[in-house]
């Protein structure tokens, strides 16, 4: 029995796929940031002596998220909600008013098992230290190795409005 020959035309789906990709990065990345276009706009000149009506502060457009993370460390013992809480809202004060967008969440063990769970349980209680913040914040659970367990770093990556 013969082997069956190979056809060039095969491949069109993934050549149609992978240009489709292609133009949807190209796309995404074509879009600017608008606050920073914003920030860029010369101020307009008003030909009237009378103030206007006042404009709002808040920027059009899409919201964006910051590139680089708040970084953050707490140090509770496994199992102590109360305590994670209370020194998430010590080490979150300054920033609120903010909303996060996503969180990354090392957890400091030995064993790495033991490290995702301490993130994860970290993250647990981020929306009951500071609801409005961290209301729909995406989060990530990480080991980061060291010899002590109840140690977390967090990476908060907030939205720029």
């Amino acid at each position: 029995m013969r082997a069956p020959r190979f056809n060039p035309l095969h491949l069109a789906g993934w050549l149609f796929a992978d240009m489709l990709l292609v133009l949807a990065l190209v796309a995404m990345g074509d879009q600017g940031d608008p606050l920073a276009a914003e920030a860029d706009a010369p101020p307009k000149a008003s030909g009237s002596a009378e103030p206007g009506p006042s404009k709002s502060t808040r920027p059009k457009g899409p919201r964006a998220v910051t590139r680089t993370p708040v970084k953050v460390s707490i140090d509770a013992a496994p199992g102590d909600t109360a305590r994670i809480q209370a020194r998430l809202r010590a080490v979150t004060a300054r920033y609120e008013g903010r909303q996060a967008a996503f969180v990354l969440t090392f957890g400091r063990h030995s064993d790495p098992g033991a490290g995702g769970d301490y993130a994860h349980e970290v993250n647990s209680q981020l929306e009951k230290a500071r609801p409005r913040m961290f209301a729909g914040a995406t989060t990530r659970d990480f080991w980061k190795g060291g010899a002590s367990g109840g140690h977390a770093d967090l990476e908060i990556y907030f939205y720029t409005y």
